[in-house]
């Protein structure tokens, strides 16, 4: 009976159907960032001129899950194929994709190396993305109203600096999809990284500092609230003192993204309880602590304190 159900847990034509309709809402998203950025006409546009966005963004998720399930399969952790999640109305066309293990993770080499391999592999992919988008998208003044402003992140602004050099401050980078998708990847790599409960950057912190981390990823779970407000004042500060054409409804709409995460991080902690399931005793190795130090610095290289805001 055991058999029979990691058989039907395990079943990949769920897996393959997801992944259709993502691939099919990810190229539609696509298509209508290319009619816009003019590198396609609306009456020319088919159903794969998205490619630019889609084909990259796609290819980091790929690496990225991909990654997690390769290192359990070789610390033989029973773990599904991704389960890829598609939004047709979301920015992405996405909402990423998970990976379900309904083993316990115990070993912390294990942990650690599960825990790090997504992050790592689709950053291998994302990087490159964003350097080849930033050569191909233009500096421009910024308009006084109606633009999207993605988040900075200091990795974001260094390879910015090192392709387009300085920006005056009334400009920015007008992105190309394929930018675009870059960034994407920057961004859910920053999201998977919160050192928090059962994300991969919970994994990490958890395997490199046992149970004494359960305490501290209560504060990290205060820390997104306090971003909350901190853009919640950021934004309506200048509505209220007159100093922005912002309206109240505008500052309003830019603040929700922490609060979003506040209550989805709440509501892990119901389903898979407040602590980081145990691992057995045992010490990383040397190289592994290395890699957990390195990948809480990629967290703090790609955090974004405003992910997006419109104006």
């Amino acid at each position: 009976m055991s058999e029979e159900r990691a058989v039907t847990r395990f079943d990949w034509r769920l897996n393959a159907v997801l992944f259709v309709i993502t691939v099919l809402s990810v190229f539609s998203v696509g298509r209508e960032m290319c009619v816009e950025a003019d590198l396609v006409s609306p009456e020319h546009a088919h159903p794969f001129s998205g490619w630019p966005f889609a084909v990259p963004l796609l290819l980091i998720l790929l690496f990225h899950e991909f990654g997690h399930w390769l290192a359990a399969r070789a610390h033989r952790v029973p773990a599904s194929l991704p389960y890829f999640l598609p939004m047709p109305f979301a920015m992405f066309g996405t909402l990423g994709a998970v990976i379900t293990m309904p083993e316990r993770i115990r070993s912390r080499n294990a942990l650690l190396d599960i825990g790090a391999a997504g992050p790592l592999a689709g950053m291998l992919v994302a990087i490159p993305t964003m350097i080849v988008g930033l050569h191909l998208s233009h500096v421009e003044p910024k308009s006084a109203s109606n633009y999207i402003q993605e988040g900075q992140s200091i990795l974001y602004w260094l390879l910015k600096r090192w392709v387009n050099g300085a920006i005056p401050a009334d400009q920015d980078v007008f992105l190309h999809p394929t930018a675009i998708a870059g960034w994407g990847g920057f961004l859910i790599t920053m999201l998977n990284l919160l050192p928090w409960g059962q994300l991969d950057g919970g994994h990490i912190a958890y395997a490199l500092w046992g149970d004494r981390w359960n305490s501290a990823a209560r504060w990290v779970r205060r820390f997104v609230l306090v971003l909350f407000i901190y853009n919640l004042v950021t934004f309506l500060w200048p509505v209220w003192r007159g100093t922005t054409e912002m309206t109240y409804e505008q500052a309003l709409s830019n603040s929700p993204f922490w609060l979003v995460w506040y209550i989805l991080l709440g509501v892990m902690s119901r389903v898979g309880g407040p602590n980081h399931p145990p691992c057995e005793p045992g010490a990383l190795s040397t190289g592994r602590i290395w890699i957990a130090r390195g990948t809480l610095v990629l967290f703090i290289l790609l955090f974004m304190p405003t992910p997006l805001a419109f104006y």
